[in-house]
């Protein structure tokens, strides 16, 4: 029991050592917002299905901390899907300090049970926060979930798109994204996709969302 306490404890000061750095690097970026949706300045009435790549996580999270309009009737909140892992029990550590709420799950552990939470939340109006190659990757792969999600419940999808203009960019599977100290990102939010409830080739539907998230991030990526 104390070596698990121990465990759990060691996280969660990751996860707030981690959270107040990034309060401290993110209040120094310029931050540019392009919302196609309409979502910032006439938040719909129901919840979305926010779908980024993961290497974009904490240029969503400035865009969340600066823009997400929390105050409005209409908005419940944020959860994010993290991974039940220990690195998942980190990142959701960090986003609850930002202000985030968080689901454990992922495609290969604890898939249907998320499932079933994430359509939980979305029926209480939260909206959901999905990195769809998270958290193991392969890199730019759109997992079937937000597909399958946004069909089940009718929700509509909210892709968004990120561009760091100077960044660290880790050795991990994904080239995990860190922007560098008073550097630019500029965030587009596209107009709200919605899955049509009688098709029955959600593959084609995964296939075209994976392929244009695709196309759009390595437009702004660096050579490889």
């Amino acid at each position: 029991m104390a070596s698990s306490t121990g465990r759990f404890n060691k996280q969660a000061l990751l996860a707030a050592i981690a959270a107040n750095l990034a309060r401290l690097i993110f209040s120094t970026i310029r931050l540019r917002m392009n919302d196609r949706s309409g979502f910032l300045k006439n938040p719909p009435d129901g919840p979305r299905i926010l779908v980024f790549w993961h290497n974009r996580i904490p240029a969503i999270s400035i865009g969340f901390l600066r823009h997400y309009p929390g105050k409005h009737p209409s908005r419940k909140g944020v959860s994010v899907l993290t991974s039940p892992s220990k690195d998942g029990d980190i990142l959701a550590g960090v986003m609850a300090h930002l202000g985030m709420g968080s689901v454990r799950g992922s495609s290969s552990r604890r898939g249907s049970t998320a499932i079933r939470e994430l359509t939980a939340l979305l029926e209480s109006g939260v909206d959901l926060a999905i990195t769809p190659d998270g958290p193991r990757g392969p890199k730019y792969s759109l997992g079937p979930g937000a597909v399958f999600l946004a069909q089940k419940t009718g929700i509509p999808i909210m892709l968004l798109h990120a561009r760091y203009h100077s960044a660290i960019r880790l050795k991990t599977w994904d080239n995990f994204a860190i922007p560098l100290p008073f550097s630019r990102i500029d965030i587009t939010i596209d107009p709200y996709m919605t899955i049509n409830p009688e098709t029955t080739d959600l593959e084609a539907e995964r296939l075209k969302l994976e392929t244009y998230l695709r196309e759009e991030a390595e437009k702004s990526d660096p050579p490889a």
